[in-house]
């Protein structure tokens, strides 16, 4: 979708098929509304008095109003102006485009992200408004039969109606808005995808199939006598039990020429994505009630694809790259037995006391493979563990950092761009859950703390760089009527990456 803005009109000049103004509760009319509400005589003000308080969440439909140039006014409920919020903005920008898509209309334009709310600009407010519209359009038909796949959408483009003076801070925002949102369909399609067509070999054709489009990135794939000759015998351990080759993928994003400059010496932002492409448990098998939604035991790598994708078409100025240790989790006559001891590329060795626990396995290899890069930080994005959802639910990513100012920028992140994020204790009291007899670490520490012992777990391969961890285990997908992938925490990546231009 295009994205641009509006700032040569008044809102009763502007043609379009479809004009987005906000209402605060109470029927309070927004500027624009209240610009409109002139031109037509107090039409707004009427039908607000009479039918339409602005409860957020709801809007109403007008047509042929007097004076105004739109063929269609629609107002959007925005709740009491002093709780509105960037969460409110973005679901009305969303209900917005979604209501130009139902309504097959080609574009739109929206008064929305003009509106002041605390903490925020016009170029935030833009970015999220670009973010949340591009969202509506996706829709998941992949593996549907011809018959059952919807038509495309018509919405091409929406434009932000701003003032002249915040037109270039707009355009920024919804340039970088649309990447994040970009980066978001990718990473939902890869989430959506059952395990069969998204198998580690396709996360590593997706990876080159990105190195082809854009010139800044490059593509590195791993088969599995690479991943042996490296000594990653704990991911290897994991892969083992299934038939699909597991793929180990290095996907490097480096600045073009006319930013190299400035990037020259600055070491780069690693992100590593636990790509577990079906997660049975392996011999400790899951109940299989829901097993079906273990196909996104994968969105960590997703959401580094997804955000590899962003920072290549938002040409950042420093370098980032992507690191995927990918493989299926299945219980076979060659897969880990609960007991068994592998010794990880680090040296150090793991007792496997449950086989279900095998993201930790995977990604501590990882881990000390991004050593070689000497990163300016280390960020690990995984589905960890169902503790995270006990203790956050759905609401926030579980972080975990030994670093404060690091953990610190990444809960900004997740603040400014509604991908909230809570941090969560590392302290080396846990440690001792994860003593085994038999090696030097057991990969659980049994049910107390058990996201906290999961990140303990993985912060002893990461003692040679700052690192941060989060367990998408309670956002990264949907269950229910809704099931789907979020494309979280591509925003909160996104966003703090360019906070550190």
């Amino acid at each position: 979708m295009e994205f641009s803005t509006q700032t040569n009109a008044a809102p009763n000049q502007i043609k379009t098929a479809a004009l987005a103004v906000g209402v605060f509760a109470e029927g309070q009319l927004t500027q624009p509304a209240q610009l409109l509400d002139q031109t037509c005589n107090g039409a707004l003000s009427r039908i607000v008095k009479s039918e339409f308080p602005g409860k957020a969440g709801t809007q109403t439909l007008l047509r042929n109003l007097d004076g105004i140039a739109a063929e269609r006014i629609i107002l959007i409920g925005l709740g009491k102006q002093d709780s509105y919020n960037s969460k409110i903005h973005a679901n009305a920008e969303l209900a917005f485009a979604k209501y130009c898509i139902q309504a097959q209309v080609a574009e739109g334009v929206s008064t929305l992200a003009s509106l002041d709310y605390q903490e925020t600009g016009i170029r935030q407010r833009a970015q999220i408004a670009a973010t949340a519209a591009s969202q509506a359009t996706y829709h998941y038909d992949a593996t549907l039969g011809k018959e059952n796949r919807n038509k495309p959408a018509k919405l091409k483009k929406i434009t932000q109606w701003v003032s002249r003076g915040d037109a270039a801070q707009a355009k920024l925002g919804l340039q970088a808005g649309q990447a994040i949102g970009n980066g978001m369909q990718l990473t939902r399609l890869l989430g959506d995808l059952p395990g069969n067509v998204c198998t580690p070999t396709y996360l590593g054709q997706t990876a080159k199939k990105l190195s082809k489009e854009f010139k800044t990135l490059k593509a590195e794939v791993l088969g599995l006598k690479q991943i042996q000759d490296l000594k990653m015998n704990a991911f290897l351990s994991v892969a083992k039990g299934s038939d699909e080759p597991p793929a180990f993928i290095v996907l490097k994003y480096t600045p073009p020429a006319g930013k190299t400059k400035t990037a020259r010496g600055k070491k780069p932002y690693v992100l590593v994505g636990k790509g577990i492409t079906f997660d049975s448990g392996g011999i400790s098998i899951k109940p299989g009630a829901n097993m079906d939604e273990m196909k996104y035991d994968m969105c960590g790598a997703a959401s580094v694809l997804g955000a590899m994708r962003a920072v290549a078409e938002l040409e950042l100025n420093h370098s980032v790259i992507g690191v995927i240790p990918a493989c299926e989790n299945l219980p076979s006559g060659r897969a880990n037995k609960p007991g068994d001891v592998v010794t990880s590329m680090s040296g150090q060795t793991i007792e496997i006391l449950n086989t279900d626990a095998e993201g930790r396995l995977v990604l501590c290899d990882a881990l000390t493979y991004v050593e070689r890069f000497k990163p300016q930080a280390v960020i690990d994005i995984a589905t960890l563990t169902g503790a995270c959802v006990v203790a956050l639910g759905h609401v926030n990513t579980g972080l975990f950092s030994p670093n404060d100012e690091l953990a610190t920028q990444l809960q900004t992140a997740g603040r400014q761009t509604n991908d909230p994020a809570w941090r969560l204790p590392l302290d080396d009291a846990y440690q001792e859950q994860l003593r085994s007899n038999f090696a030097d670490m057991a990969n659980i520490g049994g049910p107390p703390a058990g996201s906290v012992t999961a990140a303990c777990f993985l912060s002893r391969y990461t003692k040679a760089y700052d690192w941060a961890h989060l367990d998408i285990a309670g956002t990264a997908w949907r269950s229910g009527k809704e099931k789907g992938a979020s494309g979280r925490p591509v925003p909160l990546l996104i966003q703090f990456l360019l906070n550190q231009n």
